[in-house]
């Protein structure tokens, strides 16, 4: 009898994990088109909460123009860590009337927080360094143009 609970309990412990394994696999990404100073950007959109709980982890590259802009439920002092995220990032935080606050860089799998100033409804990231090579400062506004 000991056996058989043994038995059932390590293949709940594989169910679990395998089924958490394929949920944190599958979470797919819409696409959002932000403006800021002119220039239109296409961009990964996590506006739930599985899609922000993933981000941008566990990728092992990211392409020069290509990024994540987060939604939140609501404005609020927003904090990021990079947990299995393989790639240095910087990430703009962005007020609900399209204002940047912040922006900070975060090495890849650090796990300290990286937070916002003063809430936020957004926060954007993209590889290291884009924000400056792209003339992209505190204080610039993001319009949101289209989600699809």
């Amino acid at each position: 009898m000991r056996f058989v609970f043994n038995i059932l309990m390590l293949m709940s412990c594989f169910t679990l994990f395998a089924c958490s394994h394929v949920s944190a696999e599958s979470v797919t990404f819409g696409n959002v088109q932000i403006k800021v100073k002119g220039n239109a950007y296409k961009l990964e959109y996590a506006d739930s909460f599985e899609r922000r709980a993933q981000g941008l982890m566990n990728r092992q590259t990211l392409c020069d123009t290509c990024g994540m802009l987060f939604k939140f439920d609501n404005a609020k002092v927003a904090g990021f860590w990079m947990k299995d995220t393989l790639i240095p990032l910087d990430i703009a935080f962005v007020r609900a009337d399209g204002t940047i606050t912040d922006i900070k860089s975060m090495q890849a799998l650090d796990l300290k927080s990286t937070n916002s100033s003063e809430p936020v409804l957004y926060a954007w990231e993209m590889n290291k360094g884009w924000f400056t090579a792209n003339n992209i400062n505190v204080g610039d506004n993001v319009a949101i143009c289209s989600v699809y």
